[in-house]
């Protein structure tokens, strides 16, 4: 027996800067092309100009575990670091720092804004990836194959106007005047995935209109009262008899006395209000639907300021809000308001600013998806979700969509919409692929309009949804149109995992955008995560003041306990997790007896030759045989919960309770009582045992492995292959009956005032323990055993 290799008494948390800090410095983990079989991963790139929360820390830790397994069973793996520093959440940081509305100052002034806030952020933003451990290929920013990549360098944002220009090209891309979602506080156009919805209690009125050809009153009921002025049918449900005497007859509005058609229609409700609805042109996203059914020209009466327009009559000029309340006194001081009731109100919202949302025509940029919803469907039910309930998600969302996908904005810090128009013919000049392009501060790649060869030709000052980014991220990482080969090898893109409140956006938008390019589903599986919650199992949000700062945690516990503990909590693609200081300190003892385990072990001479193994050993391998063939399945299912979970009661219960204390006996045989072969049995053994359960738990704890392995065998256990199922072997007792009989000695000598040392007279135990008769004497120094149907214990 030799001195403990392992030098510290105990692990903590001081160990880690070393591991991982060498780890980026020597680029442990860069990618290198070669034979082997590509595993990529598509990671979420965070935003830099706020430090990452528990939340996204917890999943890029599971990401981690998901890389590390893969290499270790023989893949390349490309797992690069992205950092989004694009769209609205800059401006809307600039906008809060300088105390501006960009909308309201040049250009130019608000790029520098933007600019001063990046400034600002940096690669501390995501330094709790670091102290994780978490093995990107790079933590240097860059151009190359799995180096850090950002959102607003030129070469990611020169891609997404190639992928434009195809699109454009190939006629996917077209631009038309429609009614949108427009946020006035954003000040632009917004898709159906990027509104979200609020009850807010509103006031629903009951107004009169009246019939012309009867003039007898027609009570509607409305939270829109300043829309009255754009209505363009009143209609009724076609089986209330109230109002079928009305059908083919005209309403004539109160204040704007427009003649409007009466129909009946489905749409109407009789149980609701009067059951008579006033048709608004962009009331909300119901009545944008009927006026295209029916054909119906809209009338929009809301600038993109949010104010009424020269169509709202004597509410030209005022905000949203100021006309409902001056419509409502008119309507009021004519006799022509009936009710007002308070109600809760399904209020679309800006999923950002959280403005109300309106809804207006202007001309924007469409990608066509209503063409190709069946074979979105295809790709849905073709990816592997990890979990398969989350598969539902995305085929809801499909099912839901009714319009093309609106891309353009009016916004400054994004990549811009690579287009020219010629003023004087109005021909859309579109550049050659390539470069990044400025349009709204540069020449025109070609001097003269090709069509009426005028020279004046100016830049489109649009730039793109961040989603039209966001969806790049698999193409900009397997190097389309830029390393041809490549992508050809490594794609598809084999996992994107992504959070489940996005699959309508992010997730979305990539399959659509591949198809339409490269007529292909970009993913082969899919894992969705779900979130983490406060103690309290509370969801997090400023606005609550709930956010748990993973440097506190990491602080405090360091990042090996924290990442057990993100392992054993459950599985996050299944189930929200509730946040635990007590279970991640739970999460340390286990760290703790693991290291007490390799320590006790690293004191033996390792036998690297296989000797006849004795029962004893056989099963402790039998048992552990059974866990490599649960973390293989389930590893590659991205369930590190399940065999992490079985590993700890294997490291407390199996290994440390019961094969430690009846094999240490054979291990030292400080007495003589075993023969050689008997003890190198049991050293080969011991290290086996810990070797397997190393490789086992490093993808989940890389920096505690990486040092018991390091130290004790002079490996990089993260360099190895990951176990494989070993041989079988047939044991006569289950580790069950093992264990309650330790357990029933233990206690008998304890009752009896007795060490766990003090000598036992005779042991009466049932023949399958008979394979295992010297380990047990020599373990509770038991003077004789005989065999019976039922275990007696004599002091």
């Amino acid at each position: 027996m030799n001195e403990a290799k392992l030098k510290e008494n105990r692990w903590s948390k001081e160990l880690e800067p070393p591991i991982y800090q060498s780890w980026k410095t020597q680029k442990t983990y860069a990618f290198k092309k070669d034979n082997r079989p590509i595993f990529s991963i598509d990671t979420p790139p965070p935003y830099v100009n706020a430090p990452v929360h528990i939340g996204q820390v917890t999943t890029y830790n599971l990401m981690d575990m998901f890389a590390r397994y893969k290499r270790m069973m023989g893949f390349n793996v490309l797992f690069p670091l992205g950092l989004d520093r694009n769209g609205l959440p800059i401006e809307m940081a600039a906008e809060k720092e300088f105390k501006v509305k960009l909308t309201d100052i040049s250009r130019e002034k608000a790029l520098e804004y933007c600019n001063k806030i990046l400034e600002k952020a940096s690669m501390a933003s995501v330094e709790s990836f670091l102290r994780c451990g978490v093995s990107f290929n790079s933590w240097d920013v860059g151009t190359g194959i799995g180096e850090v990549y950002e959102t607003d360098s030129n070469d990611y944002r020169a891609m997404t106007q190639e992928t434009f220009i195809d699109l454009w090209n190939s006629g996917k891309i077209y631009e038309d005047s429609r009614i949108n979602n427009f946020c006035p506080g954003c000040q632009t156009t917004l898709a159906d995935s990027e509104v979200d919805y609020e009850d807010k209690p509103t006031k629903f009125n009951d107004i009169i209109f009246k019939c012309k050809e009867t003039g007898e009153d027609l009570i509607i009921g409305t939270t829109r009262p300043e829309l009255v002025c754009t209505c363009g049918m009143v209609i009724f449900n076609p089986e209330d008899e109230r109002y079928k005497h009305l059908e083919g007859k005209k309403a004539v509005t109160p204040l704007f006395k427009k003649e409007v058609q009466i129909k009946s229609h489905p749409l109407a409700d009789k149980n609701k209000g009067t059951g008579l609805v006033m048709m608004c042109s962009a009331g909300d996203l119901s009545d944008i639907r009927f006026f295209r059914e029916m054909n119906l020209i809209p009338l929009i009466a809301i600038n993109k300021d949010g104010t009424m327009n020269e169509h709202a009559g004597f509410l030209k000029g005022l905000k949203v809000r100021a006309a409902r309340e001056k419509m409502l006194e008119e309507l009021k001081s004519k006799n022509l308001l009936v009710k007002q009731v308070t109600i809760n109100h399904r209020t679309p919202i800006c999923e950002r600013s959280k403005d109300e949302i309106e809804f207006i025509s202007m001309p924007e940029y469409y990608v066509r998806q209503t063409d190709f919803l069946d074979k979105l469907k295809d790709y849905a039910h073709q990816l592997e979700f990890y979990d398969e309930k989350s598969r539902q998600i995305l085929v809801d969302w499909i099912n839901s969509v009714t319009i093309d996908w609106p891309i353009s904005r009016r916004r400054f810090y994004a990549t811009e919409v690579p287009l020219w128009i010629c003023e004087n013919c109005k021909e859309i000049i579109v550049p050659s692929k390539g470069k990044y392009y400025q349009p709204w501060k540069e020449q025109c790649p070609i001097i003269k309009c090709p069509k009426c060869k005028s020279d004046k030709l100016k830049g489109d000052e649009r730039v793109f949804d961040t989603w039209f980014d966001s969806s790049n991220t698999p193409l900009y990482i397997l190097k389309w149109n830029r390393d041809k080969e490549f992508f050809k090898k490594a794609s598809p893109c084999s996992l994107r995992p992504q959070g489940k409140e996005i699959v309508r956006t992010w997730l979305h938008y990539t399959v659509l955008k591949n198809h339409l390019l490269n007529n292909s589903c970009i993913f082969r599986d899919v894992w969705i995560n779900y979130h983490i919650l406060d103690e309290k199992g509370e969801k997090m949000s400023k606005s609550k003041g709930n956010i748990i700062d993973p440097k506190i945690v990491l602080d405090k516990h360091g990042a090996e306990s924290f990442r057990l503990w993100a392992a054993s909590e459950g599985n996050l693609e299944k189930t929200d997790f509730i946040f635990s200081y007590e279970r991640i300190e739970g999460a340390g003892k286990t760290l703790t007896k693991l290291w007490n385990v390799s320590r006790f072990i690293s004191m033996f001479d390792l036998v690297e030759e296989k000797p006849e193994l004795l029962p004893l050993d056989k099963w402790i391998l039998h048992e552990l045989n059974h866990i490599v063939q649960l973390a293989r399945e389930r590893y590659d299912r991205y369930d590190f919960h399940n065999s992490t979970i079985r590993l700890k009661t294997f490291i407390w219960e199996t290994l440390a309770s019961h094969y430690l204390e009846i094999v240490k006996s054979r291990a030292y045989n400080g007495e003589g009582k075993f023969s050689e072969p008997e003890q190198k049995s049991a050293l080969y053994t011991l290290h086996r045992v810990l070797q397997r359960t190393l490789r086992l738990l490093s993808p989940v704890i890389p920096m505690f492995s990486f040092k018991v392995y390091q130290e004790i065998y002079g490996e990089d256990v993260h360099s190895l292959k990951f176990p494989e199922i070993g041989d079988e072997y047939k044991v006569d007792f289950e580790s069950l009956d093992l264990a309650e009989l330790n357990s029933l000695i233990w206690k008998t000598k304890k009752d009896n005032g007795k060490s766990l040392k003090d000598p036992l007279k005779k042991l009466t135990l049932p023949e399958k323990f008979k394979s295992i008769e010297n380990d047990l004497k020599a373990a509770h120094n038991a003077q004789k055993i005989v065999y019976g149907k039922e275990t007696k214990i004599e002091i």
